[in-house]
């Protein structure tokens, strides 16, 4: 698998990943915020309940092992921190040797990373590590794909808000992870103006001139979604940062795009909805900046490892 492609920069003045506190390109994520040490505690003791009754009878409690993280499929990898941090919160003297950097992309075959300490630690936190790494993970490789889809072209790769419930922040460092860029991460973000918004106002142009003013502290980006050509016109005579371009054909939404272009050059232009690896070269052809999907943290399928204990015993 190719090393996906670098995150692109310069995108507009609306900074949504670093507005939302989330990692950019070069920055470093906090692996070790109360949210995330938090988000383990819970997921450890959702799995655990009041012990785990099979290591606990079958493994003595001063039993010793070293295991090998698997990668049994091509991927990138998203997470390994997450990994490690779920077995240090069963056992702080476990260490983890790792083998790949995260963003890496990964061989079939390859051991991603080695554990050793306690035995009961290893067995006890095994599934809950590896659901967070094979979620994470699936993400940046499905957002790999898409990206590696869209080299060359001018449209960027933005995820969306249709995230797994508390898993946003990580689910939106993972599409980043895999080459992509964030949208907003929440409703403060940015103001996206959709279809019940403009029938709740009386219209696209009264939504983008409520919206404009209550946007104006912070200065934040104004989006309105627009399904027609019509819808289009009279949101650019509105002046919103940007339009968002929803459920079209790509020949419409290139028709569209090139209004846009024409009618109101330093109008930022989004696609949306109905794209799929199959038609994603046919969008990328209509020009438009972003190109959202929200298959890449609802729809990707969780990446394959296995943890295998090498060996086990007393030291």
């Amino acid at each position: 698998m190719q090393q996906p492609p670098v995150p692109r920069t310069g995108w507009s003045c609306y900074d949504y990943p670093r507005m939302a506190g989330l990692p950019t390109a070069g920055s470093r994520f906090d692996w070790d915020a109360p949210e995330i040490a938090a988000a383990v505690r819970a997921a450890l003791e959702e799995d655990i309940g009041a012990g785990d009754l099979t290591t606990r009878a079958t493994v003595p409690a001063s039993a010793r092992a070293r295991a090998r993280l698997v990668a049994r499929q091509e991927l990138i990898l998203a997470g390994l921190p997450l990994f490690e941090r779920v077995f240090r919160q069963l056992d702080p003297r476990i260490v983890c040797a790792d083998r790949f950097a995260e963003g890496a992309p990964i061989p079939a075959g390859a051991i991603v990373a080695q554990l050793d300490g306690s035995a009961r630690a290893i067995l006890t936190g095994e599934r809950t590590a590896l659901n967070f790494l094979a979620h994470l993970s699936g993400v940046a490789t499905l957002t790999a794909r898409y990206a590696a889809a869209l080299a060359g072209a001018r449209s960027a790769l933005r995820d969306t808000r249709k995230t797994t419930p508390l898993f946003r922040r990580l689910e939106k460092y993972a599409v980043r992870a895999g080459g992509g860029t964030n949208h907003r991460f929440g409703l403060s973000d940015a103001v996206l103006i959709k279809e019940n918004h403009i029938a709740a106002a009386g219209g696209v142009a009264e939504a983008i001139a409520r919206a404009r003013d209550a946007a104006r502290e912070p200065r934040l980006a104004v989006e309105v979604e627009v399904r027609s050509e019509a819808e289009l016109r009279q949101a650019l005579a509105a002046g919103p940062d940007e339009v968002l371009l929803d459920n079209l054909s790509p020949a419409e939404a290139a028709r569209l795009v090139e209004i846009a272009r024409r009618e109101r050059p330093g109008c930022l232009v989004e696609l949306s909805g109905g794209v799929t690896l199959a038609n994603l070269a046919a969008y990328a052809a209509a020009g438009a900046d972003f190109i959202s999907v929200g298959a890449l943290t609802h729809s990707a399928p969780a990446a394959d490892f296995s943890l295998l204990v090498d060996w086990a015993g007393v030291e």
